[in-house]
């Protein structure tokens, strides 16, 4: 599974929802539909923290939490 593909999948569940969805990565805060960002965060960092908040939060918590454990992704959700 390609990084890029991550990426891609990542950005799109993200905008199936209302809410904001933030990833934390380092000292970075990037908008997960952002796939620009995307592409210059997950390449560098290993640690990341989702921060989520909006009317649909609960569902994209667990949307976003499946997703980047599918690719292997290490992340917490605060």
């Amino acid at each position: 599974m390609s990084n890029n593909t991550a990426i891609v999948e990542i950005s799109q569940t993200a905008g199936q929802f209302r809410s904001s969805i933030v990833l934390q990565a380092d000292h970075k805060y990037i908008d997960v539909k952002s796939i620009l960002g995307l592409f210059t965060t997950l390449v560098n960092s290993h640690q990341y923290e989702l921060h989520v908040h909006g009317p649909d939060e609960e569902e994209a918590k667990k949307a976003m939490t499946a997703i980047f454990e599918k690719h292997g992704l290490q992340v917490t959700v605060v």
